[in-house]
Formats: C-alpha cells, structure tokens, sequence
C-alpha cells in the first residue's frame, strides 16, 4: 500500500492560486497546516489579505508560468518546496462548431498554458523537489483529460496531453523519488466553468478531496461525483466512455 502525504509541514507551491481550485486549495492547505504555501498568480496582489491573515505562511508569488524568467525566478525563490501542484489553467473558447475558425485561435494559448506551462514549472523545480527529499509533483488536469468533450474542443485535449505527460513524469522522475500525482476534477463552480449547465462541485470540496487523496497514497485522484463516474468508467472501458459523452451531445442537439 502507498504511503500517504502528511500534509501539515509541507512548503508548497500552488499556481493558478488567485482564484478557483488553487485558491481553494492554498486555503485547504493552510487549514491543514502546511508549513509555508506560495501562491504563484500572475497577479499576486489578489492574495495579499490572506497573505496577511495567514502570518505570513501564504507567500504570493509572481508567476506567469508560460513566461521562462518568470519561472526561473520563481524556482530560485522557492527553493524550500517540496509540494508542487501545477494547477495552473485556461480555457480560450468553447461551444464552436467544428469549422469555427476559434479553435484555431485558441489552441496555442491553451497549449502554452495547460501543457507547456506546467511542463516547464515541472522542469523547474523537479531539481529542488529531490533536493527536499524527492517531494510529491500534482497535475490539475480533468475528467475532459479523459475523454473528448467536444463543447471545449483543444481545452480537452489539452487536459488529455497533460495526463499524457503525468504517465511520464511518473516514470521519469521515479528514480529520484518524486511521486507523481493526476487529478481529474468534473465541472466545478468556478469562473472558467461559468457557461457549463451541469451540475458543478464547489471549489472547496474538490481541494479538500485532492488534499484527502493525497493524504490517502492516491495517485489518481477523482475529487468530486462526476469525477468519480468518469474515472470508473474509463478504467473499464474507455470507449464505453466515449459512447457516453456522444449520447450526451446528441441529446443536446
């Protein structure tokens, strides 16, 4: 059996934690009493009144991860993380046809962030996480990593690339002792989600079951009900999966 991550004394470094799931989970990650939490944003003033209401253990930090200086800077900073959650994401356009030239628009700026971004905060620090012991590396990726949803068409995929690169960052960073860590939320009550019409987890459940997860040795984690049906159905049979999603969308037409 895995052995679980103690949360309390952790020094972690969250991004994307301005709002949404990272500022949920910079919260639940104080309130289970990680030693220091930076919160990397590419506006940190947005988390300075926690900052100050946490003591200090709420370190806001500049972080625009499709930006290499501001990563390298980032990773000189915080050399003490020993926690890294790549939370990090955008969605550029949904609900086009296939033909809509947005796509196409949208694609690379969504690449850049929810696949490249994280992939270079990952080199980044993956030397300082086996310098504090090899450490625990968690991708936000998405119950959509799974399976194509065609309402967010190049978001899906980027979320597929990004647990394609968690397979492998599992495997390549093994030997250093880092563990690796997907997460695949459903919709969640967030404002990347706002036009989604389906039922959406709040944003502090899904922290709180991500940090039970890794409490817990998971190391696939499905942090809500959506999440956890999607999950077990891929696990089964993928295409059935699939199959599933198309009947969706067809009743929608």
């Amino acid at each position: 059996m895995t052995t679980g991550l103690k949360i309390q004394g952790r020094v972690a470094l969250v991004t994307g934690a301005n709002r949404g799931i990272g500022l949920a989970l910079v919260e639940a990650l104080l309130e289970r009493g990680a030693r220091k939490i930076y919160g990397g944003a590419r506006k940190p003033e947005a988390l300075a009144n926690l900052a100050a209401r946490s003591q200090g253990v709420v370190v806001p930090l500049q972080l625009d991860i499709t930006k290499a200086t501001e990563v390298q800077q980032a990773a000189g900073r915080a050399q003490d993380v020993d926690l890294l959650i790549n939370n990090a994401a955008i969605v550029g356009h949904s609900f086009g046809g296939f033909e809509d030239p947005l796509w196409l628009e949208a694609a690379p700026r969504e690449y850049e962030t929810n696949v490249v971004g994280s992939l270079r905060l990952s080199q980044a620090f993956a030397p300082i996480l086996a310098r504090n012991g090899g450490g625990t590396l968690v991708n936000i990726s998405s119950a959509a990593g799974l399976v194509g949803l065609p309402p967010v068409l190049t978001y899906s995929s980027t979320k597929a690339a990004l647990h394609s690169i968690t397979q492998s960052t599992r495997q390549m960073l093994k030997e250093q002792g880092t563990r690796v860590v997907g997460v695949y939320p459903g919709p969640v009550d967030t404002d990347m989600a706002s036009q989604l019409t389906l039922p959406k987890a709040p944003p502090s459940s899904v922290a709180n079951a991500i940090l039970d997860g890794l409490e817990q040795g998971q190391e696939d984690i499905y942090p809500d009900t959506l999440a956890r049906e999607y999950g077990e159905a891929y696990a089964v049979n993928p295409k059935s999966l699939e199959r599933r999603i198309a009947a969706m969308n067809a009743a929608l037409d």
